[in-house]
């Protein structure tokens, strides 16, 4: 019995230190486990600060992009909402049955800026009436005189509203390029100092990876809200610049007929 036991004693001290490593080894690992998840949280503006000069150049760039087309979106929006408000008062004064003649001395107030449909009317009123007073004028010339003044001002107030338009479209298609040369710059720097290394891992890589990648989202950033923009406001001035040409063969059919009763 006395040999059991000692058997027995042994086989027990001897699985302590085991179990007591394979303790060891579990704890270390959850310790490990809760500092990965601690120090990998993602930070952009650590990244930004660690980056290599060319990728913060270029960052830099499309954050001035960025924040252009913002102000560019919110000026224009105001700019052509005011135009289809302008335009849709003026008509109701226009088809309200309101003398032409009280309309213009409206439209040439003093101190008062006239833009839109009611620019158009004036141009197109102030040359027919010119031309109207000249003597030897036929009724041909004085149409054609008021269509080809309301032409000039349509064409002034739709260069007006599409002011800008080609920024965005430019910073939409060229942000993300210019995203990804900021990637393709880092990332080559981040291999190029593996070179020195004896033994590289993806701890090694991934930091430097990691700040490249943001020059692309950076782009995309810049990006998305310009062409979205640009499509938008370039609808809208398509429709203002129809409406406007509709207004001018309309107001021509005005003009005609009181030449035709003259």
């Amino acid at each position: 019995m006395t040999p059991l036991l000692t058997a027995l004693q042994a086989s027990t001290v001897e699985a302590l230190p085991e179990e007591a490593a394979n303790a060891a080894g579990a704890a270390a690992q959850a310790v490990t486990a809760g500092a990965a998840t601690g120090d990998n949280s993602l930070n952009i503006l650590t990244l930004v600060l660690h980056a290599s000069i060319p990728v913060q150049l270029v960052m830099l760039l499309l954050l001035f992009g960025s924040i252009a087309s913002w102000v560019i979106i919110f000026r224009k929006k105001r700019v052509l909402d005011r135009a289809a408000r302008e335009a849709d008062q003026f008509e109701e004064r226009f088809w309200s049955g309101a003398e032409l003649s009280k309309l213009y001395a409206g439209a040439t107030e003093r101190n008062r800026d006239v833009s839109g449909l009611e620019a158009i009317f004036e141009a197109g009123f102030r040359e027919f009436s010119r031309l109207r007073q000249r003597r030897g004028g036929d009724s041909r010339m004085q149409l054609e005189g008021a269509q080809r003044a309301m032409r000039a001002t349509g064409s002034r107030e739709v260069d007006g509203l599409e002011h800008n338009l080609e920024f965005l479209a430019n910073v939409g298609s060229i942000s993300p390029y210019v995203g990804l040369f900021g990637t393709v710059w880092g990332i080559m720097i981040s291999f190029q100092g593996l070179a020195n290394m004896k033994e590289a891992t993806i701890a090694t890589v991934a930091p430097g990876i990691s700040e490249a990648l943001v020059a692309t989202a950076m782009g995309l950033f810049a990006a998305i809200p310009a062409v979205w923009a640009y499509n938008r406001y370039a609808t809208k001035v398509e429709r203002i610049a129809v409406r406007y040409d509709a207004f001018s063969e309309e107001f021509s059919s005005i003009l005609q007929r009181q030449v035709d009763e003259t």
